[in-house]
């Protein structure tokens, strides 16, 4: 299995050129996002994904996780790693000052965190998990709770989870069992969950549970659902840890791949029941759970670029190695890195990483701006940016990355359906990324219904102005750059094209969104993807035209050629899948399949 290495050039040019570091950097409180210190943190980051999460990603793999005596055991060496990463204060890089976090911007933390799943995705579920809790506990929560909680969460003493699901309600949250009943101050949870990621473990001294569950007097639907705090262990008043509350883990799953991240059925209150703590407000639980779901949303579509560059790093040195054929040009037998289709391959897998790093960044730095704008009409515009581009970082991230894995395996031939070329992992591990937080079919509802009809396609309108701007100053540019141009403006028309179709259709077509809304889903981040990957190769011209030698910047600007010409063209055939409506999709009764 190949090392992994963290493409730090990448990440930091992407981090100054399209995320636009020097316009967070002026933000309050991050003064200190220098481009000095950026720079210092993904060395160190890039030092223990590559020395210490990295060698422990096959052997994890191999092990996997059991139950021992109703514990959760974990492969060798995670409990040290997790606690090098908890030393080294990573787990509040993107946190506010205000709760003992680093204070940098959420940007740095998705780039470091694309660092983590690169390295051992299975692993950092757990922080990410963590990430996602401690902002809904800082956004919703008591000042109370977070005045207890949040302290041991941000430093990663504590860990936190997500419980949404259960053996009959999958994505259909309207259909959870698991009850809370009032006692005094607190309440007391009973149920069982399922798909608990690190539900269960020793790595840390507690674990923070935010369940969801009814009230007896809750209404029905998702309307009635309310949120609750429900820790591993009571947590006194000083904040020490207190005694075990009435939860446990029934099982683990039995995965296809993330094997060394513990899957959990969960039950609560068993006996007397688990004592819990309100988040927000009754029945109100699932706006506050949304707080935690769209930060994993982004985190799961970073993850998806995260495995990509790891399989095509993989793909790129067994490449060089393997000897056969003789290529055009070569006198003898030749790696096969020289053969056309194996460099087609490859360059397919590089265009989706650097594409999709541009496209989590670039929604990573829009965060940053909604939370932190100098006026709250900016707040609200870049908030609004965010709300219609976290599906499709999520989407068009972990399709694409089931693309990559696949031709990673492809590249190695027959050594990669062999595990130890770690090519299968790969494959394996990117598998559940278009499932969890929402399928890929789920991204593509709430982009089609509470993003585009809501403000009846109003965001999109403008993102599409921004785009139609830039292809005008595309046009005009010359050289290998001004080559997108063409490719560019009919990808925009068919997204505008496609846009247009569905707002005018979907009145009369009550399945259209669900029906098509993969593809429209696709075809928007294909767009989004080529204009800010030609947005990268008029930076790196710039760099080029200062004077700059290093192959970076022109491998920069054929990657965005690549994109245009081999990626971008699936635009217009999903645009026609598009306006093909719901029609063939739903022709064939249901009893008939």
């Amino acid at each position: 299995m190949s090392d992994y290495y963290a493409p730090i050039q990448d990440m930091q040019f992407v981090i100054d050129e399209i995320a636009g570091l020097d316009a967070i950097a002026k933000l309050p409180n991050f003064e200190d996002a220098t481009p000095d210190l950026v720079a210092a943190v993904l060395e160190q980051a890039a030092v223990l994904a590559t020395e210490v999460f990295s060698p422990l990603n096959p052997s994890g793999d191999e092990h996997g996780t059991h139950i021992d005596g109703g514990v959760v055991v974990s492969p060798p060496g995670y409990a040290e790693a997790y606690r090098q990463f908890v030393d080294n204060g990573w787990q509040g890089i993107g946190k506010s000052a205000a709760i003992d976090g680093q204070g940098l911007p959420f940007l740095m933390h998705s780039a470091v965190a694309e660092m983590w799943y690169a390295s051992n995705m299975a692993f950092a579920l757990c922080p990410l998990l963590t990430s996602g809790a401690i902002e809904a506990i800082e956004s919703h929560a008591t000042e109370s709770l977070q005045k207890l909680y949040l302290p041991k969460l941000v430093t990663g003493e504590w860990s936190g989870t997500m419980n949404l699901t259960e053996p009959q309600a999958g994505s259909d949250l309207a259909a959870i069992r698991t009850r809370a009943e009032r006692e005094g101050d607190n309440y007391l949870i009973y149920g069982q969950k399922i798909y608990i990621t690190w539900g269960e473990h020793e790595l840390s001294d507690n674990i923070v549970h935010l369940v969801l569950a009814r009230l007896p007097d809750a209404p029905a639907g998702v309307k009635g659902i309310s949120l609750f705090l429900v820790p591993k262990y009571l947590v006194n008043e000083d904040g020490s840890r207190g005694e075990r509350n009435d939860l446990r883990v029934v099982s683990v799953e039995s995965k296809m791949g993330i094997h060394s991240s513990p899957t959990c059925v969960m039950s609560y209150g068993d006996q007397d029941g688990a004592i819990g703590y309100l988040i927000g407000e009754e029945h109100n639980g699932l706006a506050c759970m949304f707080t935690m779901m769209n930060n994993a949303r982004l985190e799961v579509g970073m993850q998806g670029v995260a495995i990509s560059e790891r399989a095509y790093q993989s793909a790129v040195l067994f490449a060089r190695e393997r000897v056969q054929g003789v290529a055009h040009g070569h006198s003898q037998r030749s790696a096969i890195i020289h053969h056309p289709d194996v460099r087609r391959m490859l360059m397919q897998m590089r265009a989706i990483a650097q594409a999709g790093r541009a496209l989590a960044y670039y929604a990573s730095a829009q965060t940053d701006l909604a939370h932190h704008a100098e006026s709250a009409e900016q707040r609200a515009s870049h908030q609004r940016r965010v709300d219609l581009i976290i599906p499709i970082v999520k989407g068009w991230c972990t399709e694409m990355a089931q693309e990559a894995t696949y031709l990673g395996v492809q590249v190695h031939g027959g050594m990669g359906f062999i595990e130890e070329t770690g090519a299968a992992q790969y494959m394996r591990d990117a598998r559940i990324l278009t499932i969890y937080e929402g399928t890929t079919g789920i991204q593509a509802l709430d982009l089609m219904g509470r993003k585009l009809l809501h403000d009846k396609g109003q965001a999109m309108a403008d993102l599409i102005e921004e785009l139609t701007a830039f292809s005008q100053q595309l046009d005009a540019t010359g050289g290998d750059i001004g080559a997108l141009a063409t490719r560019f403006s009919t990808a925009l028309a068919a997204l505008e094209e496609a846009t247009r179709f569905y707002l005018q259709n979907v009145a009369d077509d009550p399945e259209l969104g669900s029906a098509v809304g993969v593809d429209y889903l696709m075809l928007a981040g294909n767009v989004v993807c080529a204009w800010l990957m030609a947005r990268a190769a008029i930076a790196a011209q710039g760099r080029i035209d200062a004077g700059s030698s290093d192959h970076f910047y022109p491998h920069k600007i054929k990657t965005a050629l690549f994109f245009a010409e081999h990626i971008l063209p699936r635009s217009e055939a999903q645009a026609v899948m598009v306006k093909a409506g719901s029609d063939s999709v739903m022709a064939i009764a249901a009893d008939n399949f």
